[in-house]
């Protein structure tokens, strides 16, 4: 599933190519996603410019020049493409973990503008489309998450408070969306790698100290994924057709049974599933 840094290089790919763009057309060819798509989607889309594409969390969201809003979400194997009308195209996927070419048969929505269209392809349909009214109803739709890692609510503090007390391993807790928004898997790896906590260390005994290396890190990781076009595990590439580089910069992801990369650790990088998840962490010097 994409993290926050590949849902971000998609923002910044549709950015660059719709905005200020009117729908022209649009064909569902597939209600059945992980939220059924609307009977009046076409009705609601169709004449509207797209004014901006911002992004919460793992969450794309398209500004149309009415008041409604369009959430998207890529699910675990959602994939949007840009195709040029009567053109054959080739790296088309603006998204993750999927061929940078086009399979026709998990097509579910086409959107069309004057010179391309707009095509999400989902093999396994856990990803959805959602109309979002108002910025009322939108900023309630997410109330519940928790903050970003850029949010001036996240802090030091914040973490403290939230791992006090708690019973949870702090690797589940950088998964928890209601804690965090927007770290997946892979980060939060890697966040626990550069703060030197080990994964199944309690919320309880995180210290303030840890929780500000976890608040510094976070930031970290991130931006730096976004700045090298996030993680290509697979065949992510953005529109251009470029791979993300960050999977070169891992120090503990998909690295089991190699040496750790920090300097004058004796350990090793290992596997353990923490939640039906792979998590990877050096032996030595992860306390």
């Amino acid at each position: 599933m994409p993290e926050l840094p590949e849902v971000e290089i998609v923002r910044q790919s549709l950015n660059k190519k719709i905005i200020q763009k009117t729908i022209k057309k649009v064909i569902v060819r597939n209600r059945n996603l992980r939220i059924k798509v609307p009977l009046n989607f076409k009705k609601i889309l169709e004449n509207q410019k797209i004014l901006n594409v911002d992004r919460f969390s793992k969450y794309l969201i398209l500004f149309l020049s009415g008041r409604n809003k369009l959430l998207i979400h890529l699910g675990m194997s959602g994939t949007i493409h840009l195709l040029k009308h009567g053109k054959e195209n080739f790296l088309t996927n603006t998204s993750f973990y999927n061929s940078p070419k086009l399979p026709d048969k998990h097509n579910h929505i086409e959107i069309f503008f004057d010179k391309f269209r707009l095509v999400y392809n989902d093999p396994r349909r856990f990803g959805f489309f959602e109309i979002i009214k108002d910025q009322q109803s939108l900023e309630k739709r997410f109330e519940k998450l928790g903050p970003e890692p850029f949010n001036l609510k996240f802090n030091t503090n914040y973490i403290y408070n939230n791992l006090k007390n708690k019973k949870k391993d702090i690797k589940n807790f950088l998964l928890d969306q209601n804690f965090i928004s927007g770290i997946g898997n892979i980060y939060a790896s890697e966040i626990l790698y550069l703060s030197k906590i080990n994964p199944t260390k309690k919320g309880e005994s995180i210290n303030k100290e840890e929780c500000k290396k976890i608040f510094i890190n976070s930031k970290l990781v991130l931006l730096n994924a976004i700045k090298r076009g996030g993680s290509s595990i697979r065949d992510f590439k953005d529109l251009s057709g470029k791979k993300g580089s960050f999977q070169k910069n891992f120090k503990v992801y998909q690295r089991e049974g190699l040496k750790c990369k920090r300097k004058n650790c004796k350990g090793f990088i290992k596997k353990k599933n923490i939640s039906n998840r792979s998590t990877f962490f050096c032996t030595f010097c992860q306390k």
